[in-house]
């Protein structure tokens, strides 16, 4: 049997729209650490605990049944009581949460021993209504003023916070119990006794407040525990692309990542029933995100074109106007993410949106066309028309920051970032000795992602008569692509530059973007099989996937976000990068890499496969990638015949 491996601590993580629930395995939340239920970048519960008499449950289960449903199964510690102890493990507590805008929590008690029982369940519940950014960084300032209080009449519990115009609240309210909820010391409190073989059973509604705007849980009771009504989920499970193959991993892996993208689903983004926007991840991302977004939208074209079209419509909403230097924006540019947290709020922080990235922009022209090029849909073009111009312009006006011809960055914010690339944290940018390099940067990804966006915009320009305009993309295109050979090609190493230093000099770092050069297409086809080769070997192919970084780097670490770690999104990209200069069986290696990864993951039921079963077909594929030698160098040439007829 293979080992099951979880990716970052021990939680359970529920989540529907904008809205989760983070706990510790047992189903609380501690006053430390990143748990929480959070909403629109708020914390609006900081502290859960359940407790017999003040003993604590012991938990002999949980687990997240559906993206948005929790279940976890208690039995009881000695419990003391004034007619005697209640015997460890005769009763049995389970909770079950479903979470849509608000949270709907059912607790059920059970008493399995040949006594009659009565205790106090008591749950202890705090608020501290902090933003998003303050839970992640671990950094709290207490600005505004929390007030709680008890409504005996309604038996609910009501936190609020206010800060100036900035409001937040939680309402904790039970209802259905079947004894009345007290409250005393910080905890609201239920009598239960019950007879031999009986049940107690208690509601409980998490309704979240947003200054004027209440989110209470859709429905007032489940009657399964892993149901919910969320008919939107399996109307996109109807619609989604389905696959079928005899390999047992590929069918759960497909599957379970399209039930994974319905999940992720804003659906206070939904512009009609086939345009989605899709969150960047849970938790910290839950919230419209440019690259992230558009490249979700790209890689789930096949599955269904939605999400990129929910990309396209609301980064539009936002492509910025005017110059902003605290937000890094400028006219025409896609934004990076938009938050609306109190600090948001107030200014502090410039997410409102913030637009500190550099390639988001020519990766909106990519998801525009490619979107074309799956529905045929001409109209697409003439919707986005003035928003691509501004792209557009924005890539010759400020994504040159010099007017080299290069794409560079470089914040002028002072709570910008430091990197604007998808490599984007503090220190993702490396020099071959492993010291960080100054801004501004010129990254090889960059460069082939406007090659890419240009020769796709005369395309689509084309199509609208524009022929003018195409081919001054055209050729636009085909000088950066002789200029890009010639500053970020280095034959001392084999590779493409990671990037230009602020002296223009090439980052002879060995990292994963220069594989995003051949996806793009903008690299030399006589120089792809020297690429495809050195992101293989092991110092870069981990044989889970490409590495972020070099093994050989001084600043190599695996367990780092982008100096070592293996990235789907990242090894998708290589793969049809590596497919699109004829390297058929290398991206079918990291196909298989990457999905072999996969089937070791806790979210995913055993292979099935035995070990020499997955070492059998290791061989069989590097037996098949021998033979097939000689048939994909005849395969390159051909290739590289036809890249250069397609940018003539």
């Amino acid at each position: 049997m293979p080992v099951e491996i979880s990716v970052g601590p021990p939680v359970l993580t529920i989540h529907q729209n904008s809205t989760f629930m983070v706990t510790d395995l047992n189903g609380e939340i501690t006053g430390e650490g990143e748990l929480g239920v959070f909403a629109n970048d708020t914390r609006f519960v900081s502290y859960y605990a359940i407790s017999a008499n003040g003993e604590p449950w012991t938990r002999l289960t949980s687990s997240a049944t559906a993206y948005n449903t929790a279940l976890i199964h208690f039995t009881n510690q000695p419990v003391a009581t004034e007619d005697g102890e209640i015997a460890v493990g005769t009763l049995a507590l389970t909770i079950t949460r479903v979470v849509d805008e608000g949270i709907h929590e059912d607790l059920d008690v059970t008493n399995y021993s040949l006594d009659l029982v009565h205790f106090h369940l008591e749950v202890a519940l705090r608020s501290d209504f902090a933003d998003l950014f303050e839970v992640k960084d671990h950094k709290f300032v207490r600005r505004g003023h929390i007030r709680t209080e008890w409504n005996a009449e309604r038996g609910e519990l009501h936190t609020s916070y206010t800060n100036r115009d900035f409001h937040r609240g939680c309402t904790f309210h039970p209802f259905k119990s079947d004894s009345r909820p007290e409250y005393a010391n910080g905890r609201i409190i239920f009598l239960i006794e019950l007879v031999p073989g009986a049940t107690w059973h208690a509601c409980c509604a998490y309704v979240l407040v947003h200054d004027e705007r209440t989110q209470p849980p859709a429905q007032e009771h489940y009657e399964h525990p892993t149901g919910g009504a969320d008919e939107l989920q399996r109307r996109w499970l109807g619609a989604a692309t389905s696959l079928t193959s005899a390999n047992e991993d590929v069918y759960r892996l497909y599957r379970r990542s399209v039930e994974d993208m319905g999940a992720m689903r804003l659906r206070d983004y939904d512009a009609a029933s086939d345009v989605w926007l899709p969150a960047a991840g849970v938790p910290w991302f839950v919230t419209l995100f440019g690259r992230d977004s558009l490249i979700v939208g790209l890689q789930t074209m096949m599955v269904h074109p939605c999400l990129a079209l929910g990309a396209l419509k609301n980064l539009a909403r936002f492509q910025a106007t005017e110059r902003d230097d605290w937000r890094d924006a400028e006219p025409g540019k896609i934004p990076h993410e938009i938050r609306f947290g109190e600090l948001a709020h107030f200014k502090r922080i410039p997410h409102t949106p913030y637009y500190g990235t550099a390639d988001a922009t020519p990766l909106y022209l990519i998801t525009l066309h490619e979107a074309r090029k799956w529905l045929g849909d001409t109209a697409l073009l003439r919707e986005y028309r003035d928003v691509a111009v501004r792209c557009l312009e924005w890539i010759d006006r400020d994504g040159d920051l010099d007017g080299d011809g290069f794409q560079e960055y470089q914040t002028r914010s002072r709570s910008g970032y430091e990197n604007m690339g998808w490599k984007d944290l503090g220190d993702a940018v490396v020099s071959p000795d492993g010291r960080q390099v100054r801004s501004p940067k010129a990254l090889c990804e960059l460069q082939g992602y406007v090659f890419d966006a240009w020769i796709r915009m005369a395309e689509a320009f084309a199509a609208l008569g524009e022929e003018e305009r195409a081919a001054t993309l055209r050729r636009k295109a085909a000088n950066l692509q002789v200029r890009f050979e010639a500053s970020f090609w280095c034959e001392d190493i084999g590779f493409y530059a990671f990037g230009l230093d602020p002296e223009k000099r090439p980052i002879k770092t060995i990292a994963s973007n220069a594989g995003h050069c051949l996806w793009s297409g903008i690299a030399d086809p006589a120089h792809a099989a020297r690429v495809v080769q050195r992101l293989l070997e092991p110092d870069m192919s981990s044989g889970w996937g490409i590495r972020t970084l070099s093994a050989r780097n001084p600043a190599y670490n695996p367990y780092s976000y982008q100096l070592g770690s293996v990235w789907p999104h990242d090894n998708g990209i290589i793969a049809l990068g590596f497919r699109r200069y004829g390297f058929a069986v290398e991206a079918g290696r990291i196909a298989r890499d990457i999905s072999g990864a996969a089937s070791y993951f806790v979210i995913q039921a055993s292979s099935g496969l035995s070990d020499a079963e997955v070492k059998r077909m290791v061989r069989d594929a590097e037996q098949h990638a021998a033979e097939d030698a000689r048939r994909r160098e005849d395969i390159a040439l051909r290739n590289q015949a036809d890249h250069l007829a397609y940018t003539a």
